[in-house]
């Protein structure tokens, strides 16, 4: 059957997800193994077992994310028989691609893939997150969030060699270039017409919020991880890490965040949590 113009947009491993009778999203390993590159499926278990002792040593229960199952496959044009697969989660393909061949293509595609929705997917889940109700308490708690993965990163980037203040201010201007397109903090600014002296964290949604989150937080991982050295190594992996978070974006046919609307300043918002929480606790004296 001919795909539509708007499936065949979608990135190959949105392709193959499927929605079980209960709206829960899962992929088969066969298909996994097929887009992987992988020309017999038994030449994928290996990846398979070592992603669920990834999935074993994160703390995880390995049968959330990898249920064995049967599946029916098409020997004829008209015959069908019973092979064994595995239902993987989000989380368990996430685990696969990080254990797949790296040298091919299409795993590193699904590296970034995966990993930003299964960030994403955890900002979601996250308790605190969940009983949020207002578009306020949600950029709070993100902003928070940015602070503190921020002085993560700040870290992270010391280690590499980016010591000096203005060396720093130019390497966030590497990640900011990579996810916003080529625009740099000062671009940024006057694309959003925000003052100088205007934080641009401090008038981003949470939407924007998220993005620039997800970008922070695998820059850190990924200057510690493959123990980047250098000045321009640090800002060349906070550009791509920057770059690979706005493909990801874009796949999913979200707003690329210089055209998010600007947000009233987060400091405000601060103020009038204050205040409320100054008038409750009059209240109950």
């Amino acid at each position: 059957m001919r795909k539509n113009t708007s499936e065949k947009q979608l990135p190959v491993f949105e392709q193959i997800r499927k929605t079980d009778e209960n709206g829960m999203e899962y992929w088969s390993a066969r298909d996994m193994a097929k887009v992987l590159g992988y020309s017999e499926y038994r030449h994928f278990l290996p990846v398979s077992e070592r992603a669920k002792d990834a999935c074993r040593n994160s703390g995880q229960q390995m049968h959330d994310h990898f249920e064995d199952v049967l599946e029916m496959v098409a020997i004829g044009s008209k015959s069908y028989r019973e092979v064994d697969s595995i239902r993987l989660s989000r989380y368990a393909c996430y685990l696969i691609v990080q254990n797949a061949d790296p040298n091919k293509e299409v795993v590193a595609l699904g590296q970034t893939y995966f990993a930003v929705q299964t960030r994403l997917q955890e900002i979601r889940q996250m308790n605190e997150y969940n009983r949020l109700d207002t578009e306020d308490e949600k950029r709070l708690f993100l902003r928070n969030e940015m602070t503190r993965h921020n002085t993560q990163l700040a870290a992270a980037a010391k280690d590499a060699g980016v010591i000096e203040p203005i060396d720093y201010a130019i390497f966030q201007n590497h990640g900011y270039m990579g996810l916003y397109g080529g625009l740099d903090a000062k671009a940024i600014h006057k694309r959003k017409e925000l003052k100088k002296s205007q934080q641009i964290l401090d008038h981003m949604g949470s939407i924007e919020l998220a993005a620039n989150l997800f970008r922070a937080t695998q820059a850190e991982d990924k200057l510690r991880k493959e123990s980047i050295k250098g000045k321009t190594k640090a800002n060349e992996t906070h550009f791509e890490v920057g770059a690979k978070v706005r493909k990801t974006i874009q796949e999913l046919g979200g707003t690329m965040p210089e055209n998010l609307p600007v947000a009233e300043n987060i400091k405000k918002i601060e103020a009038k949590q204050r205040k409320q929480l100054k008038l409750g606790n009059n209240n109950e004296q």
